[in-house]
């Protein structure tokens, strides 16, 4: 099979239009139906030059939205209905302005959004994660600024990574996509936007828009309010350079302040102000108003109950030292929240873990089923990735990954080798949990790898980090490509070569996500906040794994005894929310999300502030014009995210390299 195929001619195109079948009922073909019926990757052009290239740097833009959002909000979006849009629009745009000659087939599109999805979604989970935690935890009073990882390190982590990921989908598709039929419903998604794009050119047209221009307008934020062209001189005398909008709306300060320990506090000291940055409204709208309602919900207990309760609550440390369990109300979501939010986040995810005990056993079940062995099987096997491959590429990418975990992060090779075998069992289950639910448990993943380590190496924070990374990066990876996978089996594509596709995205994902990360977080006051200023980012994300980590390493007797009773309530609280989900499945939308009341502990109050609003607003469009919301809220939605987090890091690199 030759890698590329040459692009469509004008009568090619004629003969590859879109299915007649509808995906929907594609999702009901066994293996020979499907290959009967809907399979025609042998002659129609998909991995053609030009969806590659365009795919890649697609991606490579997503790439940056990828990191971004995920130093927000601790969030990963998928960007595969993204893709597809932007696929389709900017390809017919170029088209019309002359640029490139003629229209891509719904094969290439698709191949297109698989590049890019791999290379905007597939590689920046351990960097909003892992890698940032890491830098957090290398602060000390004669190293403020924390201690990146060389680049070249950091970029063949990311790389190999993915790769692992990739490969350890090999033996998983042909059992859990043909066979099972399990339902992938993002993948279904991203298939039934690219057959609506190309059967109603109309409406196309308008979600390209659409997108377009909210793009347009999430690029001006970030000129506004994060391009340092301001000069102004703070009261210790040194120079900082602001935007030219403020970064938030202090619009709440007129409702009755609290007074804690005879001190009078306006609600902008907690946090509660308006942020002015589009992409966690977008983001709101996105997830949707239950889990962005829960987030609120974490966020006001800790303002107004946990709040003033450790502002009050002091303790004599080890070295002598009084200290109260938060400093100041504005940093008392990463001095205390952490505590009781993390693990609330942790005890519910391992619990909603065990209940899928059944989806555990049916991943090894499967796993251990073999394909058809008829001469139908045999035909299809001979268009899917071959399983020599898998060996391949798992053995040099965890080799990789065991010499690079031995060098730099203090993971002796022995234990290297534990954590890629234990990584394929856990992405294993996650990939199945991901077919059956479209929610890919890879921070459930991390954790038991952080409880595994914890154990096994508890004086290293690094170790501890680092394996969880492993998993937790390589379990989304896997689960993209199986989303992605999905998507062209329903459409008819040649599976090996959309695997090429993806594959090919994860490099030019990597430079981005890579080069985005330096740019973004230069140092660790982005993470931590410096001067009394909020950071950049909240990462919380890092801040819970940065949690954990600590907890193993210096002992639960060493916490503020506020932090320790918090550890408590937030485990409880976990385990009963997600228990209540288990056990009562009916009640649940009426529940609060456990992820939402957690993240709501770990983020500064202006955050959920700002998801909420855009989770309302996406709710009151849908009430008023349903066909409105599904035509324009995902699409301006991911076009916000799109352009102010592709700008952001461009203002980063400005701020960093050129004003500074």
């Amino acid at each position: 099979m030759a890698l590329f195929q040459p692009a469509p001619s004008p009568e090619d195109l004629d003969r590859n239009k879109p299915l007649e079948i509808p995906p929907e009922e594609v999702l009901t073909f066994d293996e020979k139906t499907w290959y009967e019926r809907a399979y025609r990757g042998d002659d129609a052009p998909q991995l053609t030059v030009r969806a590659v290239a365009m795919g890649t740097g697609l991606g490579f833009l997503l790439a940056f939205t990828n990191v971004y959002i995920g130093l927000k909000t601790g969030w990963h979006l998928g960007v595969a209905i993204t893709a597809c849009i932007l696929s389709f629009s900017i390809w017919n745009t170029l088209q019309k302005a002359g640029v490139v000659k003629g229209p891509m087939s719904i094969l290439e599109t698709n191949c297109m959004q698989s590049t890019a999805s791999a290379a905007g979604y597939a590689t920046g989970n351990t960097l909003a994660t892992a890698i940032p935690a890491l830098l957090i935890l290398s602060v000390t009073k004669d190293n403020p600024t924390g201690t990146h990882l060389p680049a070249w390190v950091l970029g063949a982590w990311v790389l190999l990574l993915a790769t692992l990921g990739v490969f350890l989908a090999i033996p998983m598709k042909r059992n859990m996509i043909n066979q099972e039929r399990l339902k992938f419903p993002s993948g279904v998604a991203a298939a039934v936007t690219l057959q609506s794009l190309y059967s109603k050119g109309t409406e196309a047209l308008e979600k390209g828009r659409a997108l377009l221009i909210a793009g347009v307008f999430g690029l001006a934020i970030p000129l506004l309010k994060d391009l340092g062209l301001v000069k102004i001189t703070t009261a210790a005398g040194k120079v900082v350079r602001e935007g030219l909008m403020p970064e938030f709306s202090k619009i709440f300060d007129f409702l009755p302040g609290l007074t804690v320990g005879g001190k009078a506090y306006k609600m902008s000291d907690f946090g509660i102000k308006l942020d002015h940055s589009g992409v966690l409204v977008a983001a709101g709208a996105i997830i949707g108003l239950r889990v962005t309602l829960s987030m609120m919900l974490g966020a006001l207990i800790l303002a107004f109950w946990v709040t003033p309760i450790a502002l009050a609550s002091t303790w004599t440390n080890s070295a002598g030292a009084v200290v109260a369990a938060a400093s100041k109300p504005a940093s008392a979501w990463k001095e205390i929240g952490i505590w009781l939010g993390a693990p609330l986040l942790v005890s519910s995810a391992l619990v909603s873990f065990a209940f899928q005990w059944r989806t555990i056993a049916r991943a090894f079940k499967g796993l251990g089923g073999g394909g058809a062995t008829d001469d139908a099987g045999a035909r299809v096997a001979a268009v899917e990735a071959p399983m020599s491959w898998f060996p391949i590429g798992t053995g040099v990418a965890g080799a990789g990954i065991v010499v690079l975990a031995w060098r730099y992060f203090e993971i002796p090779p022995y234990y290297g080798v534990l954590a890629v075998l234990m990584t394929f069992v856990l992405a294993l289950v996650a990939c199945r949990a991901t077919g059956e639910t479209d929610i890919t448990p890879s921070g459930a993943m991390g954790k038991i790898m952080q409880l595994t380590y914890g154990v096994l190496i508890p004086q290293s924070t690094t170790a501890n980090l680092m394996t969880a990374g492993i998993t937790s990066g390589a379990a989304l990876s896997s689960a993209d490509l199986l989303n992605d996978l999905k998507s062209g089996y329903l459409l008819g594509a040649n599976p090996r070569r959309q695997f090429l596709a993806q594959f090919c995205g994860i490099f030019t994902g990597t430079l981005a996500s890579v080069l985005g990360f330096y740019i973004l977080v230069p140092e660790a006051s982005a993470l931590v906040g410096e001067g009394g200023r909020d950071p950049k980012f909240a990462a919380p994300g890092a801040q819970q794994w940065r949690a954990v980590a600590e907890v193993f390493k210096y002992g639960i007797q060493n916490l503020h005894p506020m932090a320790r009773t918090c550890i408590g309530i937030g485990l409880a609280v976990g385990v009963t929310m997600a228990l209540i989900e288990a056990l009562f499945p009916k009640v649940k939308k009426w529940l609060p999300s456990a992820s939402g009341v957690g993240l709501g502990l770990l983020l500064p109050f202006y955050n959920p502030l700002a998801m909420f609003l855009g989770a309302l607003l996406a709710w009151a469009i849908e009430k008023i014009s349903k066909r409105a919301s599904d035509r324009y809220t995902i699409a301006v939605a991911s076009g916000l995210i799109a352009g102010e987090s592709i700008m952001g890091v461009v203002v980063a690199a400005l701020n960093n390299f050129v004003l500074k």
